[in-house]
């Protein structure tokens, strides 16, 4: 873990900012602190992967070295902000700007613990707006709205097209 030190039963903060020591994290998830995580039948870990633990998943060989580490933290910085760069540039032309953005935020996340919590805010808001999407209620509405729009862009063209008529740009007089 990326908890800034390197020794075994630091402390992290959890997401709810309650500190929790290795041990009392192997408790809360049903094992113990330096037992090995029950497999499940496919062979996964017995942890979801949303569940993972906070900090580097730098292999460990580049872990163990300090100046190792801190230079392929700054790779991944690196990294990681051109493919942000390139999503925000993406946002105004063609592309697919906020794919990128996060894809961007998923290379920190695999070295920055802040990257990591903002991109789990972002699945939950995401998720949670998806499942209100889902309401009958609020497609409806939806639906509504749409509907109300379209006759309002119609309306509007109609009186344009009586008012001024359809005239090619190639047919235009001079005024």
């Amino acid at each position: 873990m990326n908890t800034g030190s390197d020794e075994p039963g630091e402390g992290a903060v959890a997401t709810d900012g309650a500190k929790v020591s290795e041990e009392k994290a192997g408790e809360r998830s049903g094992r113990a602190a330096d037992g090995p995580a029950e497999e499940s039948p496919d062979g996964a870990s017995g942890e979801a992967s949303d569940h993972q633990g906070l900090g580097s998943r730098a292999p460990e060989f580049i872990k163990a070295r300090r100046a190792l580490h801190l230079s392929w933290q700054v790779g991944v910085f690196v990294v990681g902000l051109a493919v942000v760069v390139a999503g925000i540039i993406m946002l105004p032309l063609p592309g697919p700007g906020w794919v990128v953005i996060f894809g961007g935020m998923a290379i920190w996340a695999t070295e920055f613990v802040w990257a990591q919590l903002v991109l789990r805010w972002t699945k939950r808001k995401v998720t949670e707006a998806a499942q209100r999407a889902l309401d009958p209620k609020v497609r409806r509405r939806n639906i509504t709205l749409t509907a109300i729009g379209l006759v309002i862009i119609a309306a509007l063209v109609g009186v344009y097209l009586w008012k001024f008529g359809v005239v090619m740009p190639w047919k235009i007089k001079d005024q």
